[in-house]
């Protein structure tokens, strides 16, 4: 297996979001004035499959929400994560048992153990960074 990498470049990350279908995004709130809503239902827009992982939640966007990225049936091709660094270990060893092909921090999060476990099981990591206004410069 190859070692995942964490993603600085634009080109590298331009071609994973090019080529993403599935994003789970984990913390999502059902709040629409909350960043993590904004962020999934601009990716929605952009004609990505958002799959909210919410405990306690039903829906969400109109898609069904999980209590966990266990639960979340079928592939997934990022993980998108709104979760204090402290949590982030948890998300990363579902994501482990996943196999995403991107394992993505918010702006604001950064974890290196679990960015390091995560790239040594060929899971790429971005770290710091908001999906939606890296894929709006990038792809926008």
């Amino acid at each position: 297996m190859s070692e995942g990498r964490i993603l600085t470049g634009d080109e590298e990350i331009r071609e994973r979001l090019s080529s993403a279908k599935t994003i789970a995004v984990i913390g999502i709130s059902p709040k629409p004035d909350r960043d993590s809503y904004r962020v999934a239902a601009y990716l929605q827009r952009q004609g990505y499959r958002i799959i909210p992982v919410r405990p306690a939640q039903a829906e969400i966007l109109g898609e069904k929400a999980y209590p966990s990225l266990d639960d979340v049936p079928g592939t997934v091709d990022i993980v998108d994560v709104f979760r204090r660094p402290d949590q982030v270990p948890v998300h990363a060893e579902e994501a482990l048992r996943r196999r995403p092909r991107i394992f993505w921090m918010q702006e604001g999060i950064e974890h290196a153990e679990s960015a390091e476990r995560l790239t040594r099981a060929g899971i790429d990591v971005v770290m710091n960074r908001c999906l939606m206004r890296e894929h709006a410069r990038l792809l926008g």
